[in-house]
């Protein structure tokens, strides 16, 4: 029978408890949402949502085409321009989504006879980009510049290490100077994935790059998204000039793809503006996290000290996260639940999001709730 091998891995997921349901949420929801990527609480703000209908009234609903047609509008550069003096870097390409950004940015700068160095954390999209090319891919030990060192070492020719900024999962932050430095020592390039920490790191959110002295270099290439602390949708490649040209020509996700919705645009822009007028939602998100952190492990919960505005709480199997989360959501707490294949460690946890725009009343509810609910 045609797909008669679904049923047999369906049936595979039920005995490891590992079944993914979709949960469609209503506008209006009454649970407090520590579950999202909105970490600077934007995604409602009024005027972020009239940046998206000023731009869908001016522009339609969608792009029309690819970017390299009529999928580019003035709004579209507009905001790579913003977005790339904001970061600090030379230039930006705004892309439909930031995992189109990643498989962009490794499959375009990893040509056959490459090395792509890939930390063993890294999200499914630098994973899928490193699929995708046409070098040869090594993967490391997580957060280890020495690992890189040792990988490039084995390689002569173009190279090039790929990592997250901060891991989605635990929210630990990359030692992004140690591996600019293991770079350097080979002429290798250095691609970061900034989608954790545009907007929480970095003075006034600019992004781990920014803070780490790298924005700007001619051998750093930065992806971000603009769907977790812009609260929008979409994602770019930042970087020097000639870089950006090569992927407008060489990146299939940009070539073939149709180009980002204006309104997604649009409300991007009015965030990115919003957040330069109000530097400080980035330091409140780290502070939420850091105060988050504290109260769960005084508790007595196994919460991983977060370098961003991810804070990652342990569950005892993946049975047991499943049901933690369910019981946080009919206690009122929207959580979020990692399990495998999505955890490279295979322990599978709650993951909280650290919002700027969260009370000090929401902060004590949630753990509250994350307490009495433990399995």
């Amino acid at each position: 029978m045609a797909f008669g091998w679904i049923d047999e891995q369906a049936a595979a997921r039920r005995r490891a408890g590992l079944v993914r349901t979709l949960r469609p949420r209503p506008a209006d929801s009454p649970l407090l949402d520590l579950a999202s990527n909105d970490y600077l609480g934007l995604a409602r703000h009024p005027e972020v949502a009239e940046g998206a209908a000023r731009a869908a009234r001016t522009w339609g609903g969608g792009s029309t085409g690819s970017r390299l047609v009529t999928g580019t509008t003035e709004l579209h550069t507009e905001l790579e321009r913003e977005l790339a003096a904001f970061c600090g870097f030379e230039a930006a390409l705004v892309f439909s989504s930031g995992y189109a950004a990643n498989l962009a940015a490794v499959t375009a700068l990893a040509p056959h006879g490459s090395l792509i160095v890939s930390d063993a954390g890294n999200h499914a999209s630098l994973i899928d980009g490193c699929r995708l090319a046409r070098g040869t891919t090594q993967v490391v030990a997580h957060a280890d510049p020495a690992a890189v060192r040792k990988a490039l070492g084995t390689h002569d020719g173009p190279a090039v290490a790929v990592s997250d900024t901060v891991f989605s999962v635990d929210g630990d932050a990359a030692p992004l100077a140690e591996l600019a430095l293991a770079c350097r020592e080979f002429g290798a390039g250095l691609v970061v994935d900034d989608a954790h920490g545009l907007g929480v790191l970095g003075e006034g959110g600019q992004g781990a790059p920014h803070a780490a002295g790298l924005a700007g270099a001619d051998d750093v290439v930065t992806t971000v998204t603009l769907s977790k602390s812009l609260g929008s949708q979409g994602g770019a490649v930042l970087g020097p000039a000639r870089v950006i040209d090569h992927l407008v020509n060489a990146a299939r996700t940009f070539i073939f793809d149709t180009g980002l919705a204006p309104a997604a645009a649009g409300s991007a822009l009015a965030a990115l503006r919003l957040l330069r007028r109000e530097p400080g939602r980035a330091a409140r998100a780290r502070a939420v996290a850091a105060d988050l952190h504290a109260r769960l492990t005084a508790a007595g919960l196994e919460a991983v000290r977060p370098d961003a505005a991810v804070v990652s709480v342990r569950a005892p199997s993946p049975e047991g996260a499943v049901r933690w989360a369910a019981d946080c959501r009919a206690a009122g707490l929207f959580v979020g639940c990692f399990r495998p294949p999505s955890v490279p460690d295979g322990i599978s946890r709650l993951r909280l999001t650290a919002r700027a725009d969260l009370s000090e009343e929401q902060i004590e509810r949630a753990v509250r709730v994350i307490g009495e609910t433990r399995p």
